[in-house]
């Protein structure tokens, strides 16, 4: 029996299990030897899905039909613990396509936060990859870790966090113009763009997602200010669903728009010179005395306290640590502990 849970086929133990019960509650568990799935509609036993194909319906001690599927990536990064803020799917997913995470690649990100990029970036960089991530925090990397246990059953072997700032850590990580693409999900991604530079390939990219339309214009006149990159290119992305039901055909109530901006640019050759971009100039300039608007509270970013992050930490590792000894109980033959 495989030691990680399994993206297709038939559900086997160790694997996680989204149900869909009455009224559309969701539950997710991991199938376990003997596991049981208790709620106040009755018990569903594990070994009642052990077997089946994705997509199917099982019915529980009371009657209660329960549709069973295996949780996409999206589901499980948004209903996984945080430690700190998520990249939601919908910029995860034009992260990918942006900064053109492709099979193979070495690619850093920082920071790791809760690990929700981590995921999406481990899946298309693939088992000939490598990914870096740096996390200033020791908790948040905990959150990170555990997350990525959960959903993969280990801790990939293409994946490395380092606790450290990125500008002092990265050097000591990679050699120079080795790395083929960076992404930077920080507070102030433009401290780390030079160092961003001396470990990117010729044609790497640097993609940094940013909260606020001040960062924004600071991130770019500083990739311009190097002289080391490509314009950069920036963009949003808003995602409206839509109520399809017969002819009554409208769009959602509610819509997920701004989380956040994407600016990227590619490292150009090492003596290059790009051709002349002619705009207007800025009226404004850069220097100390504004580094107050960038900070937390400015810019919207909420601090978790410390007593809610280690709750966050004790989430995701009880989770982490359901799925190492469902999968020590199913390679031992040893029934594992019930849901």
């Amino acid at each position: 029996m495989s030691e990680t849970p399994h993206l297709s086929g038939p559900f086997r133990v160790g694997d996680r299990v989204q149900l869909t019960g009455p009224k559309g509650r969701m539950h997710t568990i991991t199938l376990r030897d003997q596991g049981e799935l208790h709620t106040h509609n009755g018990v569903l036993k594990h070994e009642l899905l052990v077997g089946q194909p994705d997509g199917s319906v099982v019915t529980n001690s009371s009657g209660h039909e329960y549709l069973a599927v295996r949780p996409l990536l999206r589901d499980f990064v948004m209903s996984m613990p945080r430690g700190a803020a998520i990249v939601y799917p919908k910029d995860a997913a034009q992260i990918l396509a942006q900064a053109d995470i492709f099979p193979g690649a070495t690619v850093v990100e920082a920071g790791v936060g809760s690990g929700a990029l981590s995921l999406w970036l481990l899946r298309a960089i693939g088992p000939a990859g490598r990914l870096l991530s740096f996390e200033r925090r020791e908790e948040f990397a905990d959150v990170a870790r555990a997350n990525v246990e959960t959903f993969h059953g280990e801790l990939p072997a293409t994946w490395q966090v380092i606790v450290g700032d990125l500008v002092e850590s990265l050097p000591n990580a990679v050699a120079a113009a080795s790395v083929d693409r960076i992404v930077l999900d920080m507070l102030a991604p433009w401290e780390c763009i030079d160092a961003a530079a001396d470990a990117l390939t010729p044609g790497g990219v640097v993609l940094c997602y940013i909260a606020t339309a001040t960062q924004l214009s600071r991130v770019a006149e500083y990739i311009r200010a190097t002289g080391l990159f490509t314009e950069p290119d920036a963009s949003e992305t808003m995602v409206r669903g839509w109520h399809v039901e017969g002819l009554a055909v409208r769009p959602d109530h509610r819509m997920v728009a701004h989380t956040g901006f994407l600016i990227t640019a590619r490292r150009l050759a090492p003596g290059a010179v790009p051709p002349e971009v002619k705009r207007r100039a800025s009226k404004s300039s850069y220097g100390d005395h504004d580094v107050e608007l960038w900070t937390p509270g400015a810019v919207g970013d909420r601090e978790i306290t410390d007593k809610n992050l280690r709750k966050r930490v004790r989430e995701a590792q009880k989770s982490a640590d359901g799925v190492r000894q469902s999968v020590a109980g199913a390679a031992s033959g040893e029934p594992g502990p019930t849901a």
